[in-house]
């Protein structure tokens, strides 16, 4: 493992399968929403793309198709 970048809070570690690791100041593994907003602010990984819901007007046109061929 490869220390990427080490500040008084936290520090940043690169896993030999190239996924990062994040150790807090207590010596504790960081995880969930905080790890993903500490690489998000260190730019080692993207924002993942929000995928955007159906328009609602396409669904409504499916549902009457539905209907009529029962």
């Amino acid at each position: 493992m490869e220390v990427v970048k080490k500040t008084d809070s936290y520090t940043v570690i690169k896993k030999k399968s190239g996924r990062f690791a994040v150790k807090g100041k207590s010596g504790k593994w960081v995880n969930a929403a905080e790890k993903v907003e500490i690489l998000l602010k260190e730019k080692l990984i993207k924002a993942p793309a929000v995928k955007a819901a159906p328009a609602p007007e396409a669904a409504a046109e499916e549902a009457p198709a539905e209907e009529t061929q029962e």
